[in-house]
């Protein structure tokens, strides 16, 4: 029996095999409307979902009816995951059942133990450590505006959370140039800062928006206040200078691009002339989720695809 591809952090892979799931991803986004024989007939994608989502629910329940499978959407009041069933059993039955499973939930030692104790392929959907899905749809949709992303410039402005923590592990395996401007009460944590360092990346942290921005090609933002937050009023306080607005966008390159994962709240992390305007790909980006996601399931089932074209 082949070993179990998880798609858990983007720095689990080498940049050869990153590279090869963006590019099948821009060929699946090619071919949508083509007739081309679905690759994963009959696959089953388990989506366990602790956490509210919209572009996540939708655009993995789309890839995989897409590649001609079904989704169970779950979450843990619905299932005895809520009543006090261990992860561990929860991993093992489920993987009698389907074919993949996609959690999104907040403590990332969930995600590592339903892996752990899977014996199918598990997809890191989001947890508070990383979002890895999101930075291969971001970086899918830098390539489509500019192309390669090796030696470019992306700035990250705001609280350097766990979708700043993916750009990380993004950055010393595409080879850009990583600035991360955020304020000294929501810096990047510890082990990304050592990671960077242990991986060569060059990845820059510093307090200051501005010095983040200068000649950045892309410019990247988050929500000041996510799930969970209790601390709203001091997070925007302290993060209000952290706004991208179009005087920022000015310190970036003429041609610099804006990205938001989205959900967005105009005029705290961004202004709506930014988000808004000509030099804004959230759109875009919000699409390509479905897109970089298929080519994640489809790397993940590989083995499954392969037996059923045989």
């Amino acid at each position: 029996m082949s070993a179990v591809r998880h798609f858990l952090d983007i720095d689990d892979f080498d940049t050869v095999t990153l590279k090869g799931i963006i590019a099948h991803a821009h060929e699946m986004k090619a071919e949508r409307k083509s007739d081309l024989a679905p690759l994963l007939p009959g696959a089953v994608l388990a989506m366990i979902f602790e956490k509210p989502s919209t572009r996540t629910r939708v655009s993995f329940e789309v890839a995989i009816h897409e590649l001609g499978g079904k989704a169970v959407v779950l979450n843990p009041n619905e299932m005895q995951l809520g009543r006090g069933e261990t992860i561990a059993d929860t991993a093992k039955v489920l993987s009698r059942y389907v074919d993949a499973i996609m959690l999104r939930t907040g403590p990332h030692e969930t995600l590592l133990e339903l892996a752990e104790n899977a014996d199918v392929p598990v997809i890191n959907g989001l947890t508070g450590r990383t979002h890895p899905c999101q930075i291969m749809a971001d970086i899918m949709t830098y390539e489509e505006q500019k192309g390669s992303i090796e030696g470019a410039t992306i700035a990250w402005v705001g609280d350097a959370n766990n979708v700043a923590a993916s750009w990380i592990h993004a950055a010393a395996r595409f080879g850009f140039t990583l600035k991360i401007a955020a304020p000294k009460e929501y810096p990047p944590a510890d082990e990304f800062v050592a990671f960077a360092k242990s991986e060569n990346a060059d990845v820059i942290v510093t307090e200051d928006p501005e010095e983040a921005a200068k000649d950045a090609d892309c410019i990247v933002t988050d929500v000041w206040v996510s799930m969970g937050d209790a601390d709203a009023d001091q997070r925007k306080k302290l993060l209000r200078p952290y706004q991208v607005n179009a005087a920022l966008m000015e310190k970036a390159k003429s041609d610099a691009i804006f990205m938001h994962c989205l959900p967005a709240h105009r005029d705290d992390e961004v202004t709506a002339e930014v988000i808004d305007g000509p030099r804004s790909v959230v759109w875009d980006e919000a699409e390509n989720r479905l897109h970089a996601q298929k080519a994640i399931l489809a790397w993940c089932l590989e083995s499954k695809s392969k037996q059923l074209g045989d």
